[in-house]
């Protein structure tokens, strides 16, 4: 289904169960002042991986072993840092909307020049190379002996399922001098481990995939007439694909256009017709024409990991963003970072290249990974970033992923990061109902199951179906319940994994299923070997955050320009009101379920392969369930009508 968040980023090993993130607002690892009881060291928690186990261990790494690491600095005042970072988004604070700027928070916050020359010599006294350096990390390469001097830690090989993979046999440690100075270090366990190899050539757009019909052009506009029924009634057929007409007027846009504001979006790699492919797509669906400058990106200035993440299919993740952005804030500038592969160390570059330059306001992000594969180090890593991003005025917006509750994908319920820090807006997602005349009729939570038509063409095989996506969501497992939660997360979310209140996904949602999908336009590879520009409907969460951002965009346009910043605080304080339309999964009433019938191209492109029909019931989200209230499909809600205007009364 082209419908996903299209790569997952790689390079993390997965562990069972992880340590709870010290603090509900604090940086997210545990204490990275305590010291490893010798009264020389600085622990670096986090750092082990908890599949290290002795069960697994296969002995000593060899010495000769080659090790790539990055060690991220603390800054001048992580504390301070994690406080501001609060005080400046609460709108309860005094200090709410007191932003500073780049340079500003640099000099409060920043690296010292002192503290990258002392952790520049105690790295190169250990026998590393420093391989590269700025304010947020000294990177190096050596072999295992000396990163075991450095570290003050063995490296062992552990098996790891049916592989094996390198990891320290305890938490690493700095010298005690430096725990101010050092935040946590990534790269001492190679699980996975990805081949690099640079280059500055991308591969050609992914093979085509097209929609086939009948489809409706607005929800209910076409009705099958002919199928067996579904739920006591005739299902309509899914939408060809929303456009910008239809969803500015569905969440309240009214005369906003997001003029003034700029919404940055990162992912991996860069599509090379992103420019045509918008301007095209824009012209051909109503949307605003781009101003010169509108579009622009920041690139790296190679790549690394091509065929192991995928490159050509993040292509259409940066078209489905830009597009969707521009679609809901066509007057919004939006700059495009694209990283050099899909793994943390790079996507943890684009993130700091805007925070760094401020390059927007607003951070759209349609990518992650779940929350098992996520060690307390990276975590922190982020969570800087995050924290300063918040002290600019820098919202960041993460989609929760398309797996509803992760049980089918992983076999653990889990939740997705970086969705599930508590300095991020994680975006839910609905299955939205527009209709004529371009009116909101309603949402329901984005969970569908797949019902195929039979080969007689009389019935639908193993009605209702099996799960086939839904929006991510539910209760972290290693992040406290941050304040503009409490008091509206339900208690049985809330400490579903036990007796601590966590952090429960999403905080709010919008259109994602791909059933009611967005009409998106790429330049793509046919079967003949052509590239030729297509449209096609497409969805999942990775929709919904790039909608939530361009509507971030109308809403800080209409707070006369100020920035909205981190935007939980704000957006909790809405709860219950008419901001927002409170989206359960059977929004006619109990007893009415709502469906659509997707006609599909076996080979994706053409009839000639065949037609495959089916039936996609909605509102069916794995074990989660979107009810009155707050819920983890969907969050608060989706915007309202009031939604964007409530903004104006700041």
């Amino acid at each position: 289904m082209r419908s996903s968040r299209s790569k997952m980023r790689a390079g993390l090993s997965v562990a069972a169960t992880l340590p709870l993130l010290a603090g509900a607002l604090a940086l997210s690892i545990p204490s990275a002042n305590a010291d490893s009881g010798t009264g020389s060291r600085h622990a670096l928690q986090g750092t082990k991986p908890l599949w290290a186990k002795a069960s697994a261990d296969r002995g000593a790494s060899a010495n000769s072993g080659q090790v790539n690491a990055r060690v991220y600095l603390a800054g001048r005042d992580a504390q301070g840092l994690t406080a501001y970072a609060k005080e400046v988004s609460d709108p309860q604070s005094a200090s709410y909307g007191k932003y500073l700027s780049a340079k500003q928070a640099k000099a409060r916050f920043g690296t010292t020049p002192e503290q990258i020359k002392q952790v520049t010599a105690w790295l190169k006294s250990s026998g590393l190379k420093v391989t590269g350096s700025n304010q947020h990390y000294v990177s190096v390469s050596g072999d295992v002996s000396a990163a075991e001097k450095a570290f003050s830690t063995q490296l062992h090989n552990y098996r790891k399922g049916s592989k094996t993979y390198r990891a320290p046999t305890s938490t690493a440690s700095a010298p005690a001098s430096l725990r101010g100075a050092v935040l946590t270090v990534v790269g001492l366990d190679n699980a996975p481990h990805n081949v690099k190899h640079d280059t500055t050539t991308l591969p050609p757009p992914s093979a085509v995939f097209k929609n086939a019909g009948p489809m409706s052009s607005y929800y209910g506009s076409k009705v099958n007439k002919t199928l067996p029924n579904a739920y006591g009634e005739k299902a309509p057929y899914a939408i060809k694909g929303y456009t910008g007409q239809q969803l500015r007027s569905a969440y309240g846009a009214g005369n906003k256009t997001g003029k003034g504001v700029t919404v940055a979006i990162t992912d991996a790699y860069a599509s090379p017709t992103i420019a045509q492919d918008a301007t095209k797509y824009a012209k051909r669906n109503g949307d605003s024409a781009y101003a010169g400058g509108q579009l622009s990106q920041v690139l790296p200035s190679d790549y690394t990991d091509i065929d192991e993440c995928g490159a050509a299919g993040w292509y259409g993740e940066e078209t489905l963003d830009v597009q969707a952005v521009h679609a809901v804030a066509p007057k919004s500038d939006i700059v495009y970072v694209g990283a050099a592969s899909c793994n943390d160390d790079a996507l943890l570059d684009s993130l700091g290249k805007v925070v760094d330059n401020h390059l927007a306001d607003i951070v759209s992000n349609s990518w992650g990974d779940i929350e098992a594969n996520e060690t307390p180090a990276v975590a922190a890593a982020y969570d800087q970033v995050f924290q300063l991003g918040a002290v600019e005025g820098i919202g960041f917006y993460f989609s929760t992923g398309d797996n509803g509750d992760e049980v089918a994908n992983t076999g653990t319920k889990q939740v997705d990061t970086p969705a599930n820090s508590a300095w991020v807006t994680a975006v839910g997602g609905t299955s939205l109902a527009v209709g004529k005349g371009d009116k909101y009729q309603w949402e329901t939570g984005w969970g569908t199951l797949k019902s195929s038509l039979s080969a007689d063409n009389k019935t639908w095989t193993a009605f209702p179906g099996t799960f086939n996506g839904g929006a991510g969501g539910g209760t972290s497992k290693t992040v406290a319940q941050p304040f503009y939660q409490r008091g509206v997360v339900p208690g049985k979310l809330a400490k579903a994994n036990g007796k601590t209140a966590m952090r429960t996904t999403p905080d709010i949602s919008a259109i994602a299923d791909p059933n009611t999908g967005f009409l998106v336009g790429q330049t793509q590879t046919f079967p003949d070997g052509s590239q030729q520009y297509s449209e096609y409907r497409i969805g999942g969460t990775s929709l919904a955050a790039p909608v939530i951002a361009g509507i971030q965009a109308l809403a800080q346009q209409a707070q006369h320009g100020v920035p909205i910043g981190f935007a939980n605080p704000s957006i909790y304080s809405r709860y219950g009101t008419p901001a927002y339309h409170d989206v359960t999964d059977h929004p006619l009433g109990a007893g009415h379920t709502q469906s659509v019938v997707r006609v599909d191209f076996a080979n994706s492109v053409d009839a000639s392969g065949g037609l495959l029909t089916s039936l996609r019931t909605l509102g069916a989200d794995s074990s989660l369930v979107a009810t009155v209230g707050y819920d983890d499909v969907t969050g608060v809600g989706s915007p309202g009508r009031t939604y964007i205007s409530s903004f104006a009364r700041r």
